[in-house]
């Protein structure tokens, strides 16, 4: 049996990844898909001041809380940014991380960063219809709730050498069409210049929630 936590990406929650936890299951392993501070589920939790150090935080409690060892630690899309800071801090915990078209952050960037100019337009968008620090997703959707501004625009500090050693793996989803895709892109051509595990789908960044079997089949290739 091997122990899986994913982490969601901005907006959604853990019930973004139910049905490939459900399926990853029903083949034997244990599989955490935790709900981020501020979103989904606990949506009632959200104030100004969750930030990215706020969903680092929520991770590593899983793993320690729950005595979690040997993790394969998946982070989709904004999850990346989250998953990269819950190595730096608890890489004994970890046996791999998996990048599931997220963003893959470097020392001392944020989203902001990696993103130029988008965080700017959410900044304006959360002052108009979000009180300031929140980001209502557009278009609506019944179960995304909105997204605290200051995890976009926190930097990551990684200085931990024991966490630049664990494997990682990048999946890039080759049917992208939104704004930020060409970024993914060229992270996914950086981890395989780095000497990453590479994989790639054809599929949208919608696919966890559209094609949960093809999510959980090649997840389970790393089992």
């Amino acid at each position: 049996m091997t122990t899986f936590v994913i982490v969601h990406g901005s907006w959604a929650g853990g019930w973004y990844f139910h049905d490939t936890a459900r399926l990853m299951r029903a083949a034997g392993h244990d599989v955490y898909s935790p709900t981020l501070t501020g979103i989904g589920k606990r949506v009632h939790l959200g104030h100004p001041d969750v930030d990215l150090s706020t969903h680092i935080l929520d991770i590593v409690n899983v793993i320690k809380y729950e005595n979690l060892q040997d993790v394969i630690l998946v982070g989709y899309s904004y999850g990346g940014m989250v998953t990269t800071g819950v190595a730096e801090q608890v890489p004994d915990r970890i046996a791999q991380l998996i990048y599931l078209d997220a963003l893959v952050p470097e020392n001392g960037q944020s989203v902001a960063d990696l993103v130029p100019g988008m965080v700017e337009a959410l900044t304006q968008v959360a002052q108009e219809f979000g009180d300031g620090w929140q980001i209502p997703h557009d278009p609506p959707h019944p179960q995304k709730t909105p997204h605290p501004l200051k995890t976009l625009t926190e930097p990551v500090e990684l200085k931990n050498p024991v966490a630049v050693q664990l494997p990682r793996t990048y999946i890039l989803f080759t049917q992208n069409t939104f704004p930020f895709a060409p970024l993914l892109a060229s992270t996914a051509a950086r981890a395989q210049e780095e000497g990453w595990t590479y994989r790639e789908l054809a599929v949208d960044h919608t696919a966890p929630e559209t094609h949960p079997e093809m999510i959980a089949d090649l997840l389970l290739e790393f089992a």
